[in-house]
């Protein structure tokens, strides 16, 4: 009997939210893409590759996001910088970086192993596609712009919110260094020409008060 009891509940509780969603009571689908949901910080979206805030590309092309990446889906070919015209600080920079998007499974290990904070992920999700090379992203759609903005591939999909792509640092701004107590409060991270804000997470108790 116990079996059967516990079975007659679970129909009870499923044909209850369908009667109540029949008559419009108790609905709980969000009906994307009308409603868009608020996104934690430590959302992972799609990618980008930022900029210092004089302009200088932060890749040097050293390959290690590559290494690091789970489903092999980032391909980086670095070469040497111009000195005419220099693309980063460094010796070299990323003269090829891609990222095949069907096979990234948005991990973030990428940007842990970036040495110079090249790489983070943005809100923005929506990113679908109607031909698969459309899926691999270059430098030409991942690479910040001068002044902070960054491209898309889809400039017009209805559906996708690019304002997302200006929280390019919302992953960083979530990350403490290394999970260390000592540097709470302090700011770990470069900014770079993009309107979004770099600062630490406050204090536990400052960010939990009802006015934090």
């Amino acid at each position: 009997m116990g079996m059967f009891s516990d079975l007659w509940k679970g129909f009870k509780v499923t044909g209850s939210i369908g009667l109540r969603g029949l008559f419009g009571k108790g609905i709980v689908t969000t009906q994307y893409p009308k409603e868009m949901r608020e996104k934690p910080v430590r959302f992972h979206g799609r990618h980008v590759l930022n900029r210092y805030p004089d302009g200088m590309e932060k890749c040097i092309g050293c390959e290690l996001c590559a290494g690091a990446c789970p489903a092999r889906c980032i391909y980086v070919r670095g070469a040497d910088n111009p000195p005419e015209d220099p693309q980063s600080p460094g010796e070299r920079f990323g003269y090829v970086y891609e990222i095949n998007m069907l096979r990234c499974i948005f991990c973030g290990l990428c940007v842990e192993a970036c040495p110079t904070e090249a790489i983070t992920m943005s809100h923005l999700f929506e990113m679908s596609v109607t031909n698969r090379s459309d899926a691999i992203h270059t430098k030409d759609e991942l690479l910040m712009e001068k002044d902070g903005s960054v491209p898309h591939v889809y400039s017009e999909d209805p559906f996708a919110d690019l304002s997302e792509l200006d929280a390019a640092d919302g992953w960083m701004r979530a990350t403490s260094p290394s999970g260390v107590a000592a540097y709470e409060g302090e700011k770990m991270w470069q900014d770079t020409p993009g309107s979004a804000s770099w600062e630490p997470e406050p204090d536990q108790e400052t960010r939990d008060s009802p006015d934090g």
